[in-house]
């Protein structure tokens, strides 16, 4: 049985559909930003702390819409299996990566890189294609420069 890491992520997507993917520190796989619930923290509590945290961005939990809760391989945890509480809000301008986030991406949904991880490519991008807004336009503009090469 593989080990279970509970994490809650978020899709922001820019004017161009592209979602925004961040990657860790040290790590070779984009994801979503996100991150493990503290002890006794709701999934959508964690979800605006963490990405306060790594994004430097304060999100309106109102604007938080359930897109799903999902099971995939962990993607830098070899031997884990993650599960996500995933949940999509309206655009916000993110300008820099803050934390153990290094590099931030926009990533075309309905063509991702090999790099991004599993929950991305199995599960998040195909629910966004079902619910027809992989390709629907966000409501803001930018791209987020890139953190420092590793």
């Amino acid at each position: 049985m593989r080990d279970v890491i509970t994490i809650a992520a978020l899709v922001i997507r820019n004017d161009h559909g592209q979602v925004l993917t961040v990657r860790k520190r040290g790590t070779h796989r984009f994801m979503l930003p996100g991150g493990k619930p503290e002890a006794g923290e709701s999934p959508d509590r964690a979800v605006v702390r963490e990405v306060a945290e790594e994004l430097g961005v304060h999100l309106d939990p109102a604007g938080l819409t359930l897109l799903g809760v999902h099971t995939a391989p962990a993607a830098n945890e070899p031997g884990h299996t993650v599960h996500a509480t995933v949940y999509t809000h309206p655009y916000v301008a993110v300008t820099e990566p803050r934390a153990e986030i290094e590099t931030l991406r926009w990533t075309d949904p309905t063509a991702p890189p090999d790099d991004v991880a599993p929950l991305l490519r199995t599960v998040v991008f195909p629910a966004l294609s079902a619910a027809g807004t992989a390709r629907r336009r966000g409501t803001g503009r930018g791209r987020p420069r890139r953190g420092p090469r590793g």
